[in-house]
């Protein structure tokens, strides 16, 4: 968005709309592992990528017929603060810790306003589509309490 380029975004979901024969893994054992990663401090783009690369499933959606996200809302296991959000925060964090040592890295300095200014573009959508709460406010301190 801050670059004088176009990029590439996103990433490419199977082109199949139907559960793989081979998958031998059924629904409810599908929504029972999303659960238990998720207890086990997991983002939900983390848990994918697990369910991917270690049970061999191809997109929880196809299967379930749900999102991750979705599974993990009904079940009570959703995060206050959605992940985008979340990462977001946590880069700030770390750049404010980056530049309290280096008060002179003018480049970290910006990376820093930018960041904050995509937090509170995340904020103002996930507000008017009440994701979060709208009385919500970003503030670096407590950010610092909220990462850790």
């Amino acid at each position: 968005m801050h670059a004088r380029r176009k990029g590439k975004a996103g990433s490419k979901k199977p082109l199949s709309t139907t559960a793989p024969s081979w998958l031998k893994l059924k629904k409810d054992e599908i929504i029972a592992l999303v659960l238990k990663l998720a207890k086990q401090g997991n983002q939900t783009s983390l848990i994918g990528l697990i369910l991917r690369d270690s049970y061999g499933v191809p997109d929880v959606k196809i299967i379930t017929g749900k999102s991750i996200a979705a599974i993990l809302k009904e079940n009570k296991a959703y995060p206050e603060i959605p992940e985008d959000l979340q990462n977001l925060i946590k880069r700030a964090v770390q750049i404010k810790k980056h530049l309290d040592s280096n008060k002179k890295d003018m480049v970290s300095k910006r990376g820093l306003q930018l960041t904050e200014a995509k937090i509170r573009r995340l904020a103002k959508y996930y507000k008017k589509t009440s994701k979060i709460d709208q009385t919500w406010k970003y503030d670096l301190e407590r950010a610092r309490l909220l990462v850790g």
